[in-house]
């Protein structure tokens, strides 16, 4: 069996460093290790216009801020198709197919969905295109029968939710889709890096991000005013790193030779862990610490994305051309769903054969 990796960002702003250390870096390193024989990477805007409806114009600007982040992380065209999802119209014709197989309540069970509705305030008026979010995501991985899918520690009930409707499929119509593994980040901190203000998530609509197009004096400024241990008011007390956001980027982000190059009174994090946590240690020489860190990670992306950007026209070309290889695939694999759904009328001869000797 061919090994596929499908992933993807919902265009509603630029990408941020969450998404950088929870799945851009790895889908990097997935596509360079030539383990993989198809790496499709969408832009999920039909998924976006679910809880943007109103705003169209948002999703629409948005696509080319995504693209340009993928292109900037390394992402390449050559090895890793860039799609468009609304581009595909055979994932609404699967997603059609599927939502008979999944019920109200267990939709309704999902945790992802339950904690998106509330984080929005939707409650009871809740768009249906929301609420049926994880059938259209499963319509997504299963079209390009990706065996395994990056994602984030929030996205695995949604994958779960995939697993669920691959099963019911095959076990009604027959062994027909690809059940996809998940693959969660290896660093334990990458898996979901909260937010600058210390809330549980990175969010565009809190303004807690760091973004990875930000500018140096912009990344320093987050940097140095993010929330850490609010007991620790004196660089004399000890302090805490657990929960706290500097201590968790610099697990998500920090190296051994970081501290030869930026803090070389320190062999590594934990003992500068240990400083922290038994006192003499102030936030803002962590802090500082910090930026020198992060801004390392992100000048050649901020580099290649004004590169990138004095081409608009060639970006869009290379989404063009994925999106076009993208629905090949697509369409081929509706077309063996509607083969065992038993819906291709016009081109089961057999039917027609049958139906021709009964009414003859």
């Amino acid at each position: 069996m061919s090994k596929i990796i499908l992933t993807g960002d919902r265009p509603t702003g630029r990408l941020h460093v969450g998404h950088y250390v929870g799945s851009l870096k790895r889908r990097v390193e997935l596509q360079n290790s030539g383990e993989y024989d198809d790496i499709f990477i969408m832009i999920a805007d039909a998924q976006a216009l679910t809880d943007n409806a109103d705003n169209p114009e948002k999703v629409r600007q948005n696509i080319i801020e995504v693209a340009l982040d993928y292109l900037a992380c390394g992402l390449d065209p050559e090895k890793s198709t860039l799609l468009i999802q609304s581009q595909i119209p055979e994932l609404c014709e699967l997603s059609f197919y599927y939502m008979n197989l999944v019920t109200v309540s267990r939709l309704q069970r999902n945790p992802t969905v339950k904690s998106e509705i509330q984080m929005r305030n939707f409650e009871a008026s809740i768009p249906v295109g929301f609420f049926t979010y994880p059938i259209s995501q499963a319509a997504d991985i299963t079209a390009f029968k990706a065996t395994t899918v990056p994602v984030g520690e929030d996205q695995l009930p949604m994958l779960e939710q995939t697993k669920e409707i691959v099963r019911k499929f095959n076990s009604v119509y027959g062994d027909t889709l690809v059940e996809p593994e998940i693959l969660l980040p290896k660093n334990q901190a990458c898996l979901r890096l909260p937010g600058t203000d210390g809330k549980a998530k990175m969010s565009k609509s809190l303004n807690n991000c760091i973004y990875l197009s930000d500018s140096a004096d912009e990344v320093k400024k987050k940097a140095m005013s993010m929330f850490t241990d609010p007991n620790h008011l004196k660089v004399s007390d000890p302090g805490r790193v657990e929960g706290n956001p500097v201590f968790t980027y610099l697990d998500a982000f920090c190296q051994e030779h970081h501290f030869e190059e930026f803090l070389p009174e320190y062999a590594n994090l934990d003992e500068l862990k240990a400083h922290y946590t038994r006192g003499g240690l102030g936030d803002v020489k962590v802090k500082r610490f910090l930026n020198e860190v992060i801004q390392q990670e992100l000048e050649p992306i901020r580099t290649r994305r004004k590169e990138f950007a004095k081409d608009i026209p060639a970006i869009y070309d290379i989404l063009r051309k994925g999106s076009e290889k993208a629905e090949e695939v697509a369409a081929r694999t509706l077309a063996e769903v509607k083969a065992s759904m038993k819906i291709n009328y016009f081109d089961d001869e057999e039917l027609i054969r049958s139906q021709s000797e009964r009414f003859r």
